[in-house]
């Protein structure tokens, strides 16, 4: 074949190529305002709306605690069966030996309806009332009181997270989890405050941290385990939840001496450095506690130092979990500045507080043009601090191009899942289906998973090269395969995309029996030791 010929033979693969392309876009396009135009028309009809957002793809959840993720029917259940007890007075499970007055067992609540629904209160936001106590204070008390039947079962909870999570049509879950079970926070107590950080991380290497991070793991491993027996991920019957992808965020507790935080911030680093299911760490414990506020610039110092030392590692941090009134007015005005500047976030957990900022708007300019996620939690921001409607900052987020995604935060505790966070945002926001859309990419594009993005940097959503012309839910071609195998988080992108295709073809039949679960998931390049890991 002549060069002439050749030249007009590959003109017109790339028009045939362009043409399939537009084909295809045309179609999702339709589709998609089709999906639109039924969300407008039940957007005020409450069980039709609510049907049409839980069948709907949600991407993932970045905000998630796993303790605070298990709803308190279980955490009784599950006392009852360690032989448990409940202190009567303050409504908390200590260990035994119990008696009939003051410290009945546990397992007393599965046939005395008072107690049981006492335990439940107690242990979530479930009727909480106004009273002797605030909302923000009964919240985090309910940690205190089911502590003692958690650390026994870790693998039960990453269980529930995940098959919540899939019920909510989510594919991927960061879940933050201290992991070692406070061992790094014994480990900074026991070598003591040094304010040269590199002599304190020197020591604390030395003092045993690389047999933590490996003790750490090996817990892990176990717990995932027992995780995918709960979820009977190697049946035909498998749980749904045996499809999420689940990575972790290490929690450093914040309201500690400085010691004992620094060496958590430093197994958090060691952590995501050597396992890659420890895809970054977060800060957590209330930020209006005197610690967490005493410490709060030392805190981003220790960060700012150990980036340094590792500088691959992810970082999303608490910051502005705060309202007027909770603190002195100038402690409203530098934690999410700080959080960035200084402790290098890539996403800020709720930022509800980032008008009382100093120069607000153009920290919001700094966040848009840096790319920094905010990860929004509307029912949480309404139940701990009284913050929501026009009052929280979603919208002005959104109209500075703050990239923003819903996330649950604690759902067990808060009686919530995804699905609440995403029918919220549309009753009070009047939210168009392409902004309930974008914020679901924008979850998975901001997330810690390893590898490139499905999406071209600086794009709306403009799929990268290799996939271009490929059609989500039909074979891949040998390109984008390729490149779906060598990225974790395109993959999980690109099953997103499959889900969306689907949902979109579902049209008004989306809440009635349309199931996204009933779609195959690409899993290029999975090993196979990881097929059954959630």
């Amino acid at each position: 074949m002549g060069t002439v010929h050749k030249y007009a033979a590959l003109c017109a693969i790339a028009v045939l190529a362009a043409a399939a392309n537009v084909r295809a876009s045309a179609q999702t396009g339709n589709a998609e305002q089709q999906t639109a135009r039924y969300l407008d028309s039940i957007r005020h009809n409450p069980s039709l709306l609510r049907a049409f957002v839980r069948a709907m793809p949600k991407g993932g959840d970045l905000h998630n605690h796993l303790f605070g993720a298990v709803y308190a029917e279980s955490f009784v259940e599950w006392a009852a069966k360690d032989g448990l007890c409940v202190d009567r007075k303050t409504v908390s499970l200590v260990p035994p030996p119990c008696d009939d007055a003051e410290r009945p067992a546990a397992a007393k609540a599965l046939t005395d309806f008072v107690l049981y629904r006492e335990m439940v209160d107690a242990f979530s936001m479930r009727d909480w009332q106004p009273g002797h106590e605030s909302a923000h204070d009964h919240f985090f008390d309910t940690f205190f009181k089911f502590d003692a039947v958690t650390h026994a079962h870790i693998g039960d909870m990453l269980a529930q997270a995940a098959s919540i999570a899939a019920a909510d049509n989510l594919i991927y879950l960061e879940l933050m989890h201290t992991a070692d079970n406070g061992e790094s926070r014994e480990l900074g107590a026991r070598v003591g405050w040094e304010d040269d950080f590199d002599q304190l991380r020197s020591k604390m290497l030395a003092e045993g941290m690389t047999d933590l991070v490996s003790r750490t793991r090996k817990t892990l491993d176990e717990d995932e385990a027992h995780m995918r027996e709960d979820l009977h991920c190697a049946a035909a019957d498998a749980d749904p939840g045996c499809r999420v992808t689940v990575r972790y965020l290490y929690q450093v507790l914040r309201g500690f001496p400085p010691e004992q935080v620094f060496a958590q911030i430093l197994l958090g680093f060691e952590l995501a450095q050597a396992d890659p299911r420890f895809v970054g760490l977060n800060l957590v414990m209330p930020e209006d506690w005197y610690i967490p506020m005493r410490d709060f610039h030392l805190h981003m110092r220790m960060i700012d130092y150990l980036h340094q030392q590792y500088p691959k590692v992810h970082i999303t941090l608490h910051a502005g979990e705060l309202s007027q009134g909770m603190v002195t007015p100038d402690g409203l005005t530098f934690h999410i500045r700080d959080s960035i500047d200084t402790g290098h976030a890539e996403r800020i957990g709720h930022g509800v507080d980032i008008m009382h900022e100093h120069d607000p708007i153009a920290l919001l300019k700094q966040m848009a043009r840096q790319n920094i996620l905010v990860e929004i939690c509307l029912t949480s921001n309404d139940v701990i601090l009284g913050v929501r409607g026009v009052e929280h900052p979603l919208p002005t987020y959104m109209k500075y191009g703050v990239p923003v995604a819903l996330a649950t935060d604690d759902e067990g505790v808060s009686r919530g899942d995804m699905t609440e966070e995403y029918l919220r945002a549309v009753q009070t926001y009047g939210f168009s289906y392409s902004e309930l859309k974008r914020m679901a990419r924008q979850s998975l594009e901001h997330s810690f998973l390893a590898g490139e993005s499905l999406w071209k940097k600086g794009s709306s959503f403009q799929r990268v090269q290799a996939c271009a012309s490929d059609i989500p839910g039909k074979p891949t071609s040998k390109t984008c395969g390729k490149f779906l195998a060598q990225n974790q988080r395109a993959q999980v992108q690109w099953n997103e995309e499959i889900q969306f295709a689907k949902f979109e073809q579902c049209g008004e039949k989306a809440g009635e029996g349309c199931h996204l679960d009933r779609l195959p998931a690409v899993q290029a390049g999975a090993k196979k030791s990881d097929a059954a890991k959630p």
